[in-house]
């Protein structure tokens, strides 16, 4: 499970280094159940409804690129959400929650169980240590918070 979940880890940095400009963002929760590990990464900058299909967007070419093979897609206005598979089973997702808020999840295939550390990529926004939950977004970008045309 600890090599599932540093993989986890690279392919979460490989998708947010592709975002240009770049976004900041903060760990959500790891889990596990029997043999997958879940990572999470979620995105504290504002992502307006204007530009959600333009960051929608540079994920899904990144993953296709990439050769994900794209499993769903919801095309809802207000809650988008896009899903794939990588070649080694791992499950990719990006969904749109309250406030443009965006996560980023990546679940493994099933792996031989073992204890799994934090992740060691350091987040780019400040998340205090005994926060109970994860604020909504509340870093202004003045390319993807715009609400321009």
């Amino acid at each position: 499970m600890q090599d599932a979940a540093e993989h986890a880890d690279e392919m979460l940095d490989k998708v947010l280094a592709e975002i240009e400009p770049s976004v900041q963002w903060v760990h959500g929760p790891t889990t596990s159940g029997s043999c997958t590990v879940t990572r999470r990464r979620t995105i504290m900058t504002v992502v307006s409804r204007q530009r959600r299909g333009s960051f929608l967007g540079v994920v899904d070419r990144f993953w296709r690129r990439s050769g994900y093979r794209m499993t769903s897609i919801n095309n809802d206005v207000v809650f988008p959400a896009i899903y794939a598979k990588s070649d080694e089973g791992f499950q990719v997702g990006l969904t749109v929650a309250d406030k443009g808020q965006v996560h980023l999840t990546v679940e493994s295939p099933c792996v031989r169980h073992s204890a799994v550390a934090d992740s060691t990529s350091p987040a780019t926004a400040y998340l205090a240590p005994d926060a109970e939950f994860i604020p909504r977004p509340n870093i202004h970008s003045e390319f993807w918070s715009a609400t321009g045309s």
